[in-house]
């Protein structure tokens, strides 16, 4: 690890409040945060694996840390971890990974969504699992933040709150069915953002004019109609995809909608056809937007939602192995969740044309290549 990315980390974690007692304080608060971000990038699922990945990389520790008594135990670990306010830790992470992108977020795209770490529940007090919605910017491949809640129908609470912790400025919002919300809408353009948002079943009323319209369109083959659209194919994993995006200014028939949603602008409709195995498969979808008409900036940012999916929850699942983590403390698995989301943006930026899994193996065999995924500097 540089300095200069020693001093940046310092720099960040040094408002942190240190939850623990002062009286026989062994271990200096950054070492352990350190040490757990280290584990948890080479793919440790705990304070245990943690504490073992530790003693074999001691020497290597010591060249950057204090550890004025040595390595923290495997209960240390775990009573900083389990004893740290997760939204002070997570925004302390979130303003270390945004030295990594432009403090600029004009055109970015930061898809928002949840995931439920399902074997999370803790039935002896009563608890489900713990559902994490994150903040992910799509084309950087980095996440901007998170915020964990006892309940997936919690992210219209959630939401807010995190989207104070991120920079929307200039940047295209996308949340599915779940965030669309007046409220939600508000925020982000308060922030000077954008807002793409799918819209269904939970707002009736607009969901059901806005298939109205579009179902209108079809009929007439937009004839007379401003409304744009663009197609796209892919194939791949043995099915072809096709797509078809529609795009269009707030008609009149929406317009008594506009009091309600903040700088409402425009509709779309997306069209997928799936073919796989000879077989159609179909589905509509629909979308309102702070966005000018532009049916090609509308379709980058449904396509880039799906983003927090693929190259975010997708990850945690099958190479951090998220949905099998057994940390039943709240505050715990809140700070893991925040660690492994970390992990996965700083993996992801390391130039190397490895996946994720083999960079992550890589970084536990070789000191060198940790360093790297570190010290990742600015673009």
């Amino acid at each position: 690890m540089t300095e200069v990315h020693a001093v940046s980390m310092l720099k960040h974690f040094d408002s942190l409040p240190d939850p623990r007692s002062p009286i026989n304080l062994q271990h200096r608060l950054i070492d352990v945060i350190v040490i757990a971000v280290c584990g948890v990038i080479v793919g440790c699922d705990g304070p245990t694996a943690i504490r073992l990945w530790a003693k074999e990389r001691e020497a290597w520790l010591g060249e950057f840390l204090e550890l004025p008594n040595g390595l923290p135990s495997r209960d240390c670990l775990r009573r900083v971890l389990s004893l740290l306010e997760p939204t002070a830790f997570n925004k302390c992470f979130s303003a270390w990974t945004a030295e990594c992108l432009s403090t600029d977020a004009t055109g970015r795209l930061i898809a928002i969504d949840g995931k439920t770490l399902r074997r999370s529940h803790n039935r002896r007090d009563g608890l489900g699992p713990l559902h994490v919605v994150s903040a992910w910017a799509s084309d950087q491949g980095i996440s901007l933040g998170q915020l964990a809640t006892d309940a997936k129908s919690n992210e219209i609470t959630a939401i807010p709150e995190l989207l104070e912790q991120i920079n929307v400025k200039g940047a295209v919002v996308t949340i599915d069915a779940m965030g669309c919300q007046k409220a939600i809408a508000k925020k982000i353009t308060a922030g000077k953002g954008d807002y793409v948002l799918m819209v269904k079943g939970n707002q009736e009323k607009l969901y059901a004019a806005i298939v109205a319209h579009f179902d209108e369109l079809h009929e007439k083959d937009f004839a007379e109609s401003n409304c744009r659209r663009h197609a796209t194919q892919e194939t791949g994993h043995g099915r072809v995809e096709q797509r078809y995006y529609y795009h269009t200014a707030l008609p009149e028939s929406l317009k008594p909608f506009l009091p309600n949603w903040s700088k409402l602008k425009t509709i779309g409709q997306v069209l997928s056809i799936t073919i796989r195995n000879g077989k159609e498969c179909h589905e509509k979808r629909y979308y309102i937007s702070s966005l000018k008409p532009s049916v090609k900036q509308f379709a980058r940012a449904v396509r880039g939602h799906w983003a927090i999916e693929n190259s975010l929850h997708w990850v945690l699942d099958v190479t951090f192995n998220e949905d099998q983590s057994r940390a039943q403390d709240r505050r715990l698995a809140d700070n893991l969740a925040t660690l492994r989301r970390l992990a996965v943006g700083l993996l992801k930026q390391h130039p190397s044309k490895e996946s994720i899994r083999s960079k992550q193996r890589i970084a536990g065999w070789s000191n060198d290549f940790l360093t790297q995924v570190l010290a990742l500097q600015a673009t």
